[in-house]
């Protein structure tokens, strides 16, 4: 099948197209490299088609969504904290371009999986957070993935095929360390013998998701006969930052204690999923768990 994977340079996007491309599947791949790199998708770029498309450019968007069997969107600007600051290009590439893909998912008659997120659901006193609670974002990065949301009701009435995933924390090899990339950060102090530094009290929780776990939950969410609904994709298991932290520590055997910084802004105390949804329509489970994959890499 002919699939595009806007994003595709990116750190869930390139392990995606790599997903793909092991699958036997035609792959073109857009991307306006503001934040991908090519080289993410080295292994595969002479099995690929490479567009340099930015996803707001709708009539160059339009030239590609064409005679295709399903769109996987994972472009989008990401950091929440970056979203303070530049609040309406955030709105510009994650609502407007997103828009412009479900728009010629309606034309062209093709099935769209695209990447919401966690940050919808804002601050939650009861884990695991379920689909169904109300969806209240503290940060503007959240009010876009929100609103995109809100797309995919409008384009499902006039029954465009879109199924939405709410991202947890994801992790795994080529991500940027960016605060969603605590892990990345934590890594890279670590490996040069420094203490990882934590932001706020440590109690935040959360729930890491391996990439590789998220690349096939897009790949089964698009094979399902599933279609107009939005689920969670994580483990379904917690862990604090300070037990994240201090994990990290003892499997690397570092003698060292973490640094506490001030909370960043926007940041939520409580990201657990419940991921029923997922496993009941898309018959997906995660494989990778974090303890092995820590012990893996450091231990390199």
């Amino acid at each position: 099948m002919h699939f595009v994977v806007t994003g595709g340079a990116g750190f869930v996007g390139s392990h995606l197209v790599k997903l793909l491309v092991e699958e036997g599947h035609k792959i073109t791949v857009i991307d306006n490299l503001h934040k991908g790199k090519k080289e993410n998708l080295a292994s595969v770029i002479n099995k690929i088609e490479f567009q340099k498309i930015d996803i707001r450019d709708y009539e160059s968007m339009k030239k590609v969504l064409k005679n295709i069997d399903g769109v996987f969107h994972q472009a989008a600007l990401t950091v929440v904290q970056d979203s303070f600051s530049r609040p309406e290009e955030y709105f510009d590439v994650n609502v407007c371009g997103t828009e412009n893909i479900f728009k010629l998912a309606n034309e062209n008659k093709f099935k769209v999986v695209y990447a919401s997120s966690s940050s919808v659901y804002g601050h939650k006193l009861e884990t695991p957070i379920a689909e169904d609670v109300e969806r209240n974002p503290i940060n503007p990065y959240g009010k876009t993935k929100l609103e995109t949301e809100h797309l995919v009701e409008k384009y499902s009435k006039l029954n465009a095929e879109i199924i939405g995933l709410r991202y947890f924390n994801v992790f795994g090899i080529g991500q940027t360390p960016d605060y969603a990339g605590v892990i990345t950060k934590f890594l890279d102090r670590i490996r040069i013998g420094k203490a990882p530094i934590i932001f706020g009290n440590g109690l935040q929780i959360r729930d890491f998701i391996h990439v590789e776990d998220v690349a096939k939950a897009n790949l089964l969410a698009m094979e399902s006969n599933s279609s107009n609904l939005i689920v969670n994709i994580g483990t379904g298991n917690a862990i604090s930052i300070l037990e994240l932290a201090n994990m990290m520590i003892n499997t690397s055997g570092l003698k060292i204690e973490p640094i506490f910084a001030e909370a960043l802004e926007g940041d939520i105390e409580k990201s657990h999923a419940d991921i029923s949804q997922a496993r009941k329509h898309f018959n997906w489970e995660p494989k990778i768990e974090l303890q092995d994959w820590l012990t893996e890499i450091l231990k390199k």
